[in-house]
């Protein structure tokens, strides 16, 4: 393992990525707490380890931080409301430069990889931040082509095509190209991840993926294209298959990955078989970013109630990934 810290971005300060990221840190032994380091507001994190009520002492990272204490790297932003559940730009703006510094890192060398709790896409936004979430953030920061967005859980991972634009952009964007890269991408990761010979399944975009052309040609004129130009590279790849079963299979051992065309169609499944458990990886990227799964919170945010259990899944496959390049 790379002496380098895994760092976590504390997401918007008014929701509960600082609560989130305080309970698990408390919940790890010292020594394991030591691999990690996280970006955010210091007086946030530290109403949030009085919110939850922890013994938890915060250091500033790249000083003598004690045997015990979680390390902070603090970036200062202008007019945070000090209090949680408030949606604010100011929220918005913290938030991407705490990601921005998180990247700084490492592709700078500093840090290994990131963990990132979770933003609200509206105060991003209202802060003059126009991504559509964290993928798309990570891509423009890293200048990077494309990403894609890995639901990753014990029993089902799932890929996406396309993620946070409309169902009809969904379907233009579901070329043949892209459904190569696609696969090619999940592909790299699994082998990556020490899975020999992936088995990957692609859905289908249309109700039985089209019945022949009976419900919409989308299927054979775009998805099966793609497939095939896999399998001539030599990728274990299967699809279109409708997406009413090919989750059940994957689910239940079938394969290792399914390609999902849309966000709502890979995001539903794993939500419910693995909702506190999965993880959000992106992939394409030049550096490693792995995320909670859930939203910001903000109704419950500083009444200690948030479940930390998710970060401590996105920290497990964050070790994962770090073996990986070590």
């Amino acid at each position: 393992m790379s002496q380098k810290p895994i760092v976590i971005t504390m997401g918007d300060p008014s929701g509960v990525g600082a609560e989130v990221t305080v309970k698990a840190m408390a919940s790890l032994e010292p020594k394991d707490r030591a691999r990690y380091a996280v970006i955010g507001d210091k007086p946030t994190l530290e109403r949030a380890v009085a919110a939850c009520k922890l013994d938890l002492a915060l250091a500033d990272f790249g000083g003598a931080v004690p045997e015990g204490a979680l390390a902070v790297i603090h970036v200062q932003v202008a007019d945070l409301p000090g209090k949680f559940g408030v949606l604010s730009p100011a929220c918005g703006e913290a938030s991407f430069r705490f990601i921005e510094k998180a990247v700084e890192m490492t592709t700078g060398g500093e840090a290994i990889s990131i963990v990132t709790a979770p933003i609200n896409k509206e105060a991003l936004n209202a802060a003059g931040h126009h991504y559509d979430g964290h993928t798309g953030m990570l891509a423009a920061l890293t200048h990077s082509k494309s990403s894609w967005m890995l639901l990753a859980s014990p029993t089902l991972n799932v890929l996406h095509v396309s993620t946070h634009v409309s169902l009809k952009d969904a379907i233009t964007r579901a070329t043949p190209e892209r459904v190569l890269e696609t696969i090619r991408t999940g592909h790299k990761h699994l082998k990556r991840m020490g899975i020999a010979n992936p088995r990957i399944a692609v859905a289908g975009i249309n109700p039985h993926c089209g019945e022949n052309g009976l419900f919409g040609r989308e299927d054979d004129e775009q998805i099966a294209p793609g497939v095939k130009m896999a399998q001539d590279e030599g990728i274990n790849v299967e699809g279109p298959i409708s997406a009413d079963t090919v989750y059940y299979r994957a689910h239940k051992g079938a394969f290792d990955l399914v390609i999902a065309q849309y966000h709502d169609q890979g995001h539903i499944p794993i939500k419910l078989i693995a909702f506190d458990t999965a993880v959000n990886v992106s992939l394409g990227l030049p550096i490693d970013r792995c995320s909670v799964d859930h939203g910001t919170a903000f109704d419950i945010a500083g009444t200690g109630k948030a479940n930390h259990v998710n970060m401590l899944a996105a920290l497990d496959y964050a070790g994962k990934l770090a073996a990986g390049r070590s």
